[in-house]
């Protein structure tokens, strides 16, 4: 990792006091306000691997999850749409629209309409492009043929990746590239019309070229959803985000606009990982 000279030196950070914990507190009245946890634990078996993880997520804003590996921003990510069920032990609240859907009452399958996910590896379906966007339409309701195409039209517009397959919409999605296929599967997503899209590590098998395409994309996503991202690509997280949270041990430590974290961090652990010098 690359040091950030605009950073503040490590010295300039006086240990009595540099907070051990800035956490952003978002004014309801001048940030709409997407989603929010609140008391949130993750354990797997008696293990505790997540706590004091209260965020709140501004509406079509990129907020960026960084952290060295094992420090719990995958498992707070997909505890947002509780893909930890069955896998892990949540406890706390997770706020989307007034309600809890950490709740037992939510139905789970619809809540992922509302909160869609893309994990690290693209995992397109063994079918043609066309059905992968409207297998999940297809299986929860009824579409005519032109209501599906039109999705399938828009969706892939909004992924980027109408011009490049719009002649092949009946071919297999596994003959798509990486970059071509990481698009997809945001399509698929899309198509479900969702308000929020976490997206795990989406870009790490991706090639310079499809990176760059993949953050264009990213950006213009921005516009109509609130975006959600685990990165381990410090310059990613600084090119496209608006809010950085910085996770250690199971905790966010530090989360603030992108330009404070990465040029004015309040934590001198989180300046620590910022400039490199994390071991």
């Amino acid at each position: 990792m690359q040091a950030n000279h605009d950073l503040k030196p490590v010295s300039e950070f006086i240990p009595e006091q540099a907070p051990e914990r800035h956490i952003i507190e978002m004014n309801p009245k001048k940030h709409e306000i997407a989603l929010s946890t609140h008391n949130l634990q993750v354990y797997y078996s008696k293990k505790l691997a997540l706590s004091e993880g209260d965020l709140a997520f501004e509406r079509f804003k990129i907020t960026s999850l960084i952290g060295a590996s094992g420090s719990g921003k995958s498992t707070f990510l997909r505890s947002l749409n509780r893909m930890n069920d069955g896998v892990a032990t949540v406890n706390g609240q997770i706020m989307y629209r007034g309600l809890d859907i950490n709740s037992k009452d939510i139905d789970v399958f619809e809540m992922r309409r509302h909160i869609g996910m893309v994990f690290q590896k693209p995992n397109p379906f063994a079918k043609s492009i066309y059905d992968n966007i409207t297998f999940a339409l297809t299986q929860r309701g009824h579409y005519s043929k032109d209501q599906l195409d039109e999705i399938v039209e828009t969706s892939l517009k909004q992924a980027a990746l109408w011009d490049q397959v719009k002649d092949e919409l009946h071919k297999s999605a596994l003959a798509l590239s990486g970059g071509q296929a990481q698009r997809l599967v945001i399509a698929r997503a899309l198509a479900l019309k969702p308000d929020i899209l976490l997206l795990d590590e989406p870009s790490s098998a991706l090639d310079p070229i499809s990176s760059a395409r993949f953050e264009d994309t990213l950006l213009e996503l921005k516009e109509h959803y609130t975006i959600i991202i685990v990165t381990h690509n410090m310059q990613q997280a600084a090119r496209i985000s608006d809010y950085t949270a910085f996770f250690h041990l199971g905790k966010a430590i530090e989360y603030d606009l992108t330009r404070k974290i990465f040029t004015r961090p309040k934590v001198a652990l989180t300046n620590d990982y910022i400039s490199g010098n994390f071991g």
